[in-house]
C-alpha cells in the first residue's frame, strides 16, 4: 500500500523501494541511466547528505520565510514511529483506521519515512523534513500483508480519509493507493474536499510497465503526483497520463529499512517519497499564507512549478502534469497569483468550502479524470496504458515560461522540464489540455 516504497494500498511491498529495484528515469540526449537497485544500508550519519533535493530546492532560504509552521497533515499510512529522533515533538495524536489494537505505531515502516519527509527535524541524524515546522496526524491503514495478521476494518482508507477531513489537518498526504476504484473512498475524497482539505495521492510506480494509475490519486478532487530525480527528469517508473497533476522529487531517497527502525535505506523513495514532499510544499505554502484556501493554494503550486521553456501555455504534461514543485518561487519571489478561493484547479468547480489555515485554528493537542492516450517518451519508456478521454494537444517537451526562479539545479530550480529526447533531437510529445 504504498506508492514508492512499493506499489501502494493493499500491496506494501509488490514494487517496494525497499524490496525490489526501481527504473530510472527518462533522460536528455541519447542515453539512458540504468535500473537502479538496492543499495547497501546507509548509517544514519550520513542520510541527511543524500538528500539532494533539499539543496536543489533551496530548502534554506524557504526556512528563512517558513517551516511550515501552523500546519498539520495527516498521513494515511503504516502508521508512524513518534520515537525516532527526527519525529520526536513532530507527531500528534492519531487514528488507527485498521481497528486492531487502537495504535499508530508503524508496522512497516514506510509510513515513518514519509513522514520524516514532511515534518522531520533531523535530530540524531535522521532525514531531514521539507516542513520541519509542521506537525503529523498519523491514521494507520492496513495492507495485504497486515491484513493476514489481523482481522482489521475492511473500510479503513475510507475511514481514515472520512477521519481527516472531519480534523483540523489542512493536507491529508495518502502515499498510498490501489488499481481499483472504491466508492467509499471515492465518497470520502469527495467530501475531504468539500470540507477544504488538500488531498495529495501518489500515482504508482508501474510507468515503466504496465502504467497503473492508482486511487485514490486518479479521483478528480485528489492531486495526483509524480515522481522526479536529481536532473529534474521523469522517473521512468512514475505512472504517466491524465492522473499526474504535479511532480515531486522522488528517486535516490533514503527510507526505513523495515518496522524494527535501526537502519535507513539507500534506494527510490518512487511517487510516495513525492507525494511527501509535494505535501510538504504546500505545507511551507500555506504556512506563509495562512488566510489562503486549499484551492488557493494549489492554484500557486501550479503556476509556481517549474517547466522547460518550450511548455506551451495551458498544457499539462502527462508525465509532470503542471511541472515540478518550486515552493521556494512561490513564497520567496511571489510566483503565481492564489485566484479565486473557491474555485478548484483541479476540476475547475466550485467548492463547497474555503477551508484557510487560519479556519478552526487548530490545537497542538488535536490528534482527473484519467483519461488522455498520450505518446510516451520515446527512449524506451513503455505504453501509456490509460482509457481514451479527453483532447490532447501535441507540443514540445518542455513549458510554458521560466517562473523566475534562479536556474541553478536543472528543473527543480530553473524550471527546464525536458521529459525526454530523442538522440539528435526533441520530439513532441502529446499532452492533455485539461479544464484546470
Amino acid at each position: 500500500m504504498t506508492a514508492g516504497m512499493s506499489q501502494v494500498r493493499k500491496q506494501f511491498g509488490s514494487y517496494g523501494f525497499r524490496r525490489g529495484p526501481l527504473c530510472a528515469v527518462a533522460v536528455i540526449g541519447a542515453s539512458m541511466l540504468g535500473t537502479i537497485g538496492a543499495a547497501p544500508e546507509a548509517v544514519a550519519a550520513d542520510v541527511q547528505s543524500k538528500q539532494w533535493y533539499l539543496d536543489a530546492m533551496s530548502a534554506d532560504e524557504i526556512w528563512k520565510s517558513t517551516t511550515g509552521e501552523g500546519i498539520k497533515i495527516v498521513v494515511i499510512d503504516s502508521g508512524v514511529n513518534a520515537s525516532t529522533p527526527s519525529l520526536k515533538g513532530q507527531v500528534l495524536k492519531g487514528l488507527d483506521a485498521t481497528e486492531t489494537d487502537g495504535k499508530t505505531d508503524d508496522f512497516d515502516g514506510h509510513g515513518t519515512t514519509i513522514a520524516e519527509l514532511i515534518a522531520g527535524t533531523g535530530a540524531g541524524g535522521g532525514l531531514k523534513g521539507l516542513a520541519p515546522g509542521a506537525k503529523i496526524i498519523p491514521m494507520r491503514v492496513a495492507d495485504e500483508e497486515f491484513e493476514k495478521k489481523h482481522k482489521s476494518e475492511p473500510l479503513d482508507n475510507s475511514n481514515a480519509i472520512r477521519a481527516a477531513a472531519d480534523g483540523d489537518a489542512q493536507i491529508i498526504n495518502l502515499s498510498v493507493g490501489g488499481e481499483f476504484v472504491d466508492p467509499y473512498e471515492k465518497e470520502a475524497v469527495e467530501y475531504a474536499q468539500s470540507k477544504g482539505k488538500l488531498i495529495f495521492a501518489a500515482v504508482g510506480n508501474t510507468g515503466d510497465k504496465a502504467n497503473k494509475a492508482l486511487y485514490p490519486a486518479k479521483y478528480p478532487e485528489a492531486v495526483g503526483v509524480a515522481a522526479s530525480d536529481s536532473d529534474g527528469q521523469v522517473a521512468k517508473y512514475s505512472v504517466h497520463g491524465d492522473v499526474v497533476d504535479i511532480a515531486a522529487p522522488g528517486s535516490d531517497i533514503p527510507y526505513w529499512c523495515d518496522e524494527t527502525f535501526t537502519k535507513y535505506c539507500d534506494g527510490d523513495g518512487g511517487t510516495s517519497a513525492a507525494t511527501a514532499l509535494a505535501s510538504a510544499s504546500a505545507a511551507l505554502i500555506w504556512s506563509a499564507n495562512p488566510d489562503w484556501t486549499a484551492n488557493q493554494v494549489l492554484r500557486v503550486m501550479f503556476e509556481s512549478a517549474g517547466r522547460g521553456d518550450d511548455w506551451k501555455p495551458g498544457t499539462v504534461s502527462n508525465y509532470l502534469g503542471h511541472g515540478l514543485v518550486r515552493p521556494n518561487v512561490a513564497i520567496n519571489r511571489g510566483v503565481g497569483k492564489p485566484g479565486d478561493p473557491d474555485l478548484s484547479p483541479l476540476t475547475n468547480e466550485r467548492t463547497a468550502a474555503g477551508g484557510s489555515a487560519d479556519a478552526g485554528a487548530p490545537s497542538e493537542e488535536g490528534a482527473k479524470d484519467d483519461g488522455a492516450d498520450s505518446s510516451p517518451p520515446k527512449s524506451g519508456a513503455e505504453g501509456d496504458g490509460t482509457d481514451t478521454g479527453k483532447d490532447t494537444d501535441a507540443v514540445a517537451a518542455g513549458s510554458a515560461e521560466d517562473s523566475g526562479d534562479d536556474s541553478q539545479l536543472g528543473l527543480i530550480l530553473g524550471g527546464v522540464a525536458v521529459v525526454a529526447v530523442l538522440a539528435g533531437g526533441a520530439f513532441a510529445v502529446v499532452r492533455k489540455r485539461r479544464t484546470a
